[in-house]
């Protein structure tokens, strides 16, 4: 239930989106190329961070390079 208290989680990082680009879903419409993210927790394949629309969600980290 680590879900439920991520927004309160220390930022572990910071990232910068570099692209939008995805093959099979839409990410351009809760990432903004060139925007900073705070990275509240992290996998071998993706980064979970507040999008846009202020909501939890992971991302993969091949749409962004660490600050």
């Amino acid at each position: 239930m680590i879900h439920k208290t991520w927004d309160n989680h220390e930022t572990i990082k910071k990232i910068k989106c570099i692209h939008t680009n995805a093959k099979k879903y839409k990410v351009n419409s809760v990432l903004t190329e060139g925007n900073v993210y705070e990275v509240k927790n992290e996998t071998e394949e993706f980064y979970f961070i507040k999008d846009n629309t202020d909501r939890m969600a992971g991302f993969r980290k091949e749409y962004f390079d660490v600050v």
